[in-house]
This record gives structure tokens, sequence and C-alpha cells, in this order.
């Protein structure tokens, strides 16, 4: 069962997948930035405020978008370890 909070961004406010753009990679809208590179900042230990001054066009709502997007890319997935 997926529980989904009731105050979750929507993701699809905010990210745009065309293969027109950063060849087919989700994007901000408005932008060239590729969901990717903000979800792989956080996990490098940046902050939403270190990702933002590094990329001036990006909001708090658009990072939060990312990451909606990534855990609903996610969610029914499993993934295990593969055998050494």
């Amino acid at each position: 069962m997926r529980l989904m909070t009731p105050n979750r961004i929507r993701w699809q406010d905010h990210i745009a997948i065309s293969p027109d753009l950063h060849h087919g990679d989700p994007c901000i809208k408005g932008t060239r930035i590729p969901i990717k590179i903000i979800i792989g900042s956080l996990a490098d230990g940046m902050t939403p405020e270190e990702v933002m001054a590094a990329y001036p066009q990006l909001t708090r709502e658009d990072i939060l978008a990312a990451l909606a997007y990534a855990a609903e890319m996610l969610h029914d997935d499993l993934l295990a370890p593969l055998a050494a």
C-alpha cells in the first residue's frame, strides 16, 4: 500500500519530459536542469539552499518536486543487490 502525504508536491507541475530537452531526461520546467543533477547533489550532501545557490533558477518547490518524482519512480521498483 502506498502512503502519500496530502501536502506532497505534484511533481508534474514542475517537471518536463521531452525527447527534445536534454536527451529526454526529466528536467525542471523552463530550465535544462535534469532531475538527476538535483537528486545527485542532495545525495552528495548539499542542502536544498546550496543547490538553489548553485542553480539560482531553482525554487524550493522545484527541489521538492525532484524528490517527489524520484520517490514515485522508485515506488514499484524492487532493488536487490547483485550476487558477487
